[in-house]
């Protein structure tokens, strides 16, 4: 016997909402969200800044390397958003655009996370100007809220509006962070590498 996945599913119930998860299932992702991000903002603030944790060859300094991966991350994270409105169908797209959402989504992380080692291992949690203080909360809060984003992806039933909330908010946050490190960067010091 063979099912047609596109046959229609009158014969079949729908779930029992008394049945469905509840509001537990988002503590978890919360949860850990808020672990990760107290956690990495308590580490930076006890850690001894260290001044450096890497530099490449061809830039000027760790700043500029820094500055240039953050652009490079939140590039991608651009793509991200166009992908996930031809995912939803706002936008048209080929069929290959979960591919490229979902890619561009690994690319951006691995560019933020040398960033964010830098941040955490050779400047630390610092508060000693607004600016400052904006970047190093929303540093930490990024990775929790991106945290949570990946583990609500392995959730099932989410309600239709849960991701493209979530993943707006790790957009803005990351954009935030990026606005009060890479673009202040650039307009301080000039467009280098």
């Amino acid at each position: 016997m063979t099912v047609d996945p596109n046959a229609a599913t009158q014969g079949f119930r729908p779930p029992d909402p008394a049945s469905r998860p509840g509001a537990a299932r988002y503590l978890v992702p919360a949860l850990v969200a808020g672990a990760v991000a107290v956690g990495l903002g308590v580490y930076g603030n006890t850690h001894d800044p260290q001044g450096t944790a890497f530099n490449l060859a061809g830039f000027s300094s760790t700043s500029a390397v820094k500055s240039w991966l953050a652009t490079a991350a939140i590039g991608f994270a651009v793509v991200q958003v166009v992908s996930a409105l031809m995912l939803y169908g706002r936008l048209p797209g080929p069929g290959w655009s979960g591919t490229l959402h979902r890619w561009s989504g690994r690319i951006a992380f691995l560019l933020a996370v040398p960033v964010a080692v830098h941040c955490l291992y050779a400047l630390g949690y610092q508060t000693y100007e607004p600016r400052v203080l904006w970047h190093s909360l929303l540093g930490c809060f990024f990775f929790g809220a991106f945290s949570a984003k990946m583990l609500l992806l392995r959730s099932e039933r989410l309600p239709g509006w849960l991701l493209p909330v979530v993943g707006g908010l790790v957009l803005s946050v990351l954009t935030v962070v990026w606005l009060t490190s890479a673009l202040w960067f650039f307009r301080t010091f000039g467009v280098t590498t």
